[in-house]
């Protein structure tokens, strides 16, 4: 909550001196934020990274956990935790593409997504970093042209996903290179 607060995001935050990899980090802010035991995610693998809009390097960590998880959130971290079908993210019911432009002027699409929780009667907005990273492996999993448009070539879906990630990051070092 004290960075983004009220905003949807996965289980997340920067590496630590004990963190190995990308893959401890990741594990270990699960445990913090939402109390998931590292032994009980089956790791599946690491996506393509993103930069964030404060220019750092986000590398989402995938893997499978069981369906009867029952998330206990700490309260000075995570305000809420729900769960969503990840088909959403690429047939969405409610769902809207915003411009915008990175701190170092990429120009681009956001995905912006409501998802209205019938259950527990109420609608989250997921959009940002946490949209391209859940409709990325929505689009991974189902194989599925979404019903919106993506800037990814679906036939090459991997190598579109590494040249849209180098392309970013060229204009993020050339933005740092021009302001020295």
């Amino acid at each position: 909550l004290r960075r983004s607060p009220g905003e949807v995001c996965f289980p997340g935050g920067k590496r630590e001196a004990i963190d190995k990899d990308e893959i401890d980090t990741a594990l270990r802010e699960a445990k913090e934020e939402v109390g998931l035991q590292p032994e009980k995610v089956e790791v599946i693998c690491r996506l393509v990274p993103a930069i964030d809009k404060m220019n750092n390097l986000v590398t989402p960590v995938v893997g499978f956990i069981e369906d009867t998880f029952q998330a206990t959130p700490n309260p000075d971290e995570v305000s809420d935790v729900f769960v969503m079908p990840l088909e959403y993210f690429i047939k969405p019911l409610n769902y809207k593409a915003l411009p915008y432009k990175t701190s170092s002027g990429y120009s681009n699409w956001m995905h912006c997504f409501i998802y209205d929780d019938h259950e527990r009667k109420r609608s989250f907005k997921i959009w940002g970093l946490t949209a391209h990273f859940a409709v990325f492996l929505a689009l991974i999993i189902f194989g599925k042209k979404p019903t919106f448009e993506v800037d990814y070539d679906l036939d090459n879906l991997m190598s579109s996903a590494e040249n849209n990630f180098m392309n970013l990051y060229a204009s993020v070092c050339e933005r740092k290179m021009s302001n020295l």
